[in-house]
């Protein structure tokens, strides 16, 4: 059972993956190390094939070696996350307002705390 439930929730990763290579506003390679995590644990065959692909490949591998985030990945995030944290800042009523901006804050910190890919 539990190898049914890695193999849908990494074909759902896979597919929000898939929509964010589209969507300035969503993550792609987070979702596909995602799904890489999941296929290790349900289709060996589509894990490889995440593996060896060769734009998604490196990062899978550059996550799992040490945790690491290529340096445009990290600019890229951090501009998206400062647009939505002024967005929210923006157009959302305060208090709430500030939740965006908190989240976007934290989850940056976080992604420049990890080493370079």
């Amino acid at each position: 059972m539990a190898r049914i439930l890695y193999l849908i929730g990494g074909i759902v990763a896979l597919i929000l993956g898939f929509i964010g290579a589209f969507l300035p506003v969503m993550p792609t390679v987070p979702f596909v190390i995602l799904a890489a995590f999941c296929f290790a644990r349900s289709n060996p065959k589509f894990e490889a094939w995440l593996l060896d692909h060769p734009h998604f490949g490196p990062h899978i591998h550059a996550w799992r070696r040490n945790g690491a985030i290529p340096r445009r990945g990290k600019l890229i995030s951090s501009v998206m996350l400062a647009g939505s944290g002024v967005l929210g800042l923006i157009f959302v009523p305060m208090p709430w307002g500030a939740i965006p901006a908190a989240i976007a804050v934290i989850s940056g910190t976080w992604i420049w705390s990890r080493p370079d890919a």
